[in-house]
């Protein structure tokens, strides 16, 4: 496991939430915790390196943007677990894949224009990787909560 630092964790917990809508938004950031933009900039490149951070990007309602969402949940053999999880990974409606120990062993959520465009790319990943069980579990109601992580 990587080590972070005090700033290290300040940046974290800073960059979670309300991230600015601006053109220099490190300069606004590196400036609330005493630091220079370099020093910030280098320290989030060395925690994005580190795996720490994965990625820093908008997150959008798809509901909001005319878009549906759906669980999945797919009983994938051993054999195939290397294909069936390129190939979902593939699609770029696909946002997380998740292996997990249960008969149903790979879970992963899909956003697409419409359910049908969700169930067609379903039967495709079926159809190219054999596997014949995959669940479509859309959501009938959506309670949002925020999802930061305080680090100490």
């Amino acid at each position: 496991m990587a080590r972070i630092d005090e700033t290290d964790k300040k940046i974290i917990n800073r960059i979670q939430t309300s991230f600015p809508i601006d053109p220099n938004p490190y300069m606004i950031i590196a400036k609330e915790l005493g630091l220079s933009e370099a020093e910030l900039i280098s320290r989030v490149r060395q925690l994005k390196q580190n795996g720490i951070i994965r990625r820093i990007g908008g997150n959008f309602g798809p509901y909001k943007l005319g878009f549906f969402s759906t669980l999945c949940a797919a009983s994938v053999p051993d054999e195939k677990l290397d294909l069936f999880t390129k190939t979902v990974n593939g699609y770029s409606g696909v946002t997380h894949n998740y292996m997990r120990s249960h008969r149903y062993n790979v879970w992963f959520t899909f956003i697409a224009e419409s359910m049908d465009i969700i169930e067609n790319n379903l039967r495709d990943i079926s159809e190219r990787t054999g596997v014949k069980e995959i669940l479509n579990l859309p959501a009938t109601d959506v309670f949002k909560i925020s999802a930061n992580f305080k680090v100490t």
